[in-house]
């Protein structure tokens, strides 16, 4: 077993943390080894293309008119006056965060295989049809399940319900009231569970497994949520390129992505790690009292969770309020993340009220982690680089939610 007072102090005291993975590969020698690769990420590029026509269909107000879902990439000025670059995933269309990527999009291959498989797609036809009668008859026989604090929760649902499929959403205690209200809203069902996330990805786990007509949407092992996030680096490199930005390995791009159990920040580092290779420095952000996947990436075991380091996983960002982290994405982007960076609550709320009074940003908690990292990379991990912090959800906060988090 590792031996847990070998951890870094700081990690278990909850205090913030810098950390540099020591099991970082050079891309290339580390994509060689793997299962996946650019393949498999073009693959689902190439299925969010077929989707693209029904996106339009469903959501005509919110989705380019192209049925791409993609966020902007905005530019700031960091507190050294040098530029920093905002991928604004807390405004992508149709949920307004990034599990608009994964959630979305594994909803919508279940949906093509459901119609597959019933002859309703015939060679060449549109996908818009999945959005007509006979589809809409053929999903209300199915439903979906998926264990959340939230925002998966959410883009799943929204996608199964415009679909016409069931869906129940198992939410931990730590996920939000208005979270659960928006979800009813749409006519999910939300089953609350007095444990933490992970016990509700248990739960809704075996509820799915006995019922033939059920589909479960696992956050901890789906590989579809996975390269659904992963196609998000194919998004980036044009925008990159649109502002002059030409990343080398001696100016690499260093990306901040908050980070949960994993699954949207491993599939947008292993994205970009393809694209980029070694012109790019992934950063996983964790608050303080979650940093699972610092603690699987440092010991190399699935099987622990904060709690056995003392930490009680409790945090103002719900959203990556997670125990234990990913087995599946640690074990694909492990030797692929350059650093973890853990962040206090008190941090993000500041960082919170600065990007609303300074940018209008509109941002959760959780996709304010990005700033607090790289206000502390600043200090303690200088470089030439070109920085990116990736947002990932605020724009759906209503405001009796988000205008309390601008008091002091």
């Amino acid at each position: 077993m590792f031996p847990l007072d070998t951890l870094p102090n700081a990690l278990r005291h909850g205090q913030p943390l810098l950390w540099h993975n020591p099991s970082l590969q050079p891309a290339a020698e580390a994509l060689a080894a793997s299962r996946y690769g650019r393949a498999n990420i073009e693959a689902a590029i190439a299925r969010w293309q077929r989707f693209a026509p029904l996106l339009a269909r469903l959501f005509p107000d919110s989705v380019a008119a192209d049925g791409r879902i993609d966020s902007p990439l905005l530019s700031q000025i960091d507190e050294h006056g040098q530029p920093l670059w905002v991928k604004a995933d807390h405004a992508l269309p149709i949920t307004a965060c990034i599990k608009a990527r994964g959630g979305v999009y594994e909803v919508l291959c279940h949906a093509e295989e459901l119609a597959l498989a019933a002859g309703l797609l015939p060679a060449g036809s549109s996908y818009a049809v999945l959005a007509e009668a006979p589809a809409r008859a053929l999903f209300a026989q199915h439903r979906i399940l998926v264990g959340s604090t939230g925002n998966l929760g959410y883009s799943v649902g929204v996608m199964a319900r415009a679909l016409g499929l069931q869906v129940e959403v198992h939410m931990s205690h730590d996920a939000k009231e208005w979270k659960k209200q928006r979800l009813r809203a749409l006519g999910a069902g939300v089953v609350e569970h007095q444990g933490d996330y992970a016990l509700a990805v248990a739960a809704a786990r075996d509820i799915a497994a006995a019922d033939p007509h059920a589909y479960f949407i696992d956050d901890e092992s789906s590989l579809l949520l996975f390269f659904g996030y992963a196609a998000a680096a194919w998004d980036l490199a044009p925008q990159l390129a649109a502002a002059g930005l030409r990343p080398t390995p001696e100016q690499p791009l260093r990306v901040y992505l908050p980070c949960g159990v994993g699954g949207a920040p491993g599939g947008v580092a292993f994205g970009l790690k393809c694209l980029f290779g070694d012109a790019v420095q992934c950063v996983l952000v964790e608050p303080v009292a979650s940093p699972c996947m610092l603690l699987r990436l440092a010991t190399d075991d699935d099987t622990l969770s904060v709690y056995d380091i003392g930490l009680d996983n409790r945090t103002v960002a719900d959203g990556l309020a997670v125990p234990r982290a990913s087995a599946t994405v640690a074990g694909i982007v492990g030797p692929l993340i350059d650093a973890v960076i853990t962040v206090s609550d008190a941090s993000l709320l500041a960082e919170v009220r600065r990007q609303w009074q300074q940018h209008r940003l509109r941002l959760e908690p959780s996709a304010a982690a990005g700033f607090v990292a790289h206000q502390l990379a600043g200090e303690q991990w200088p470089g030439d680089i070109i920085p990116v912090v990736w947002t990932t959800g605020g724009n759906g906060l209503p405001d009796e939610v988000f205008l309390p988090l601008l008091a002091d």
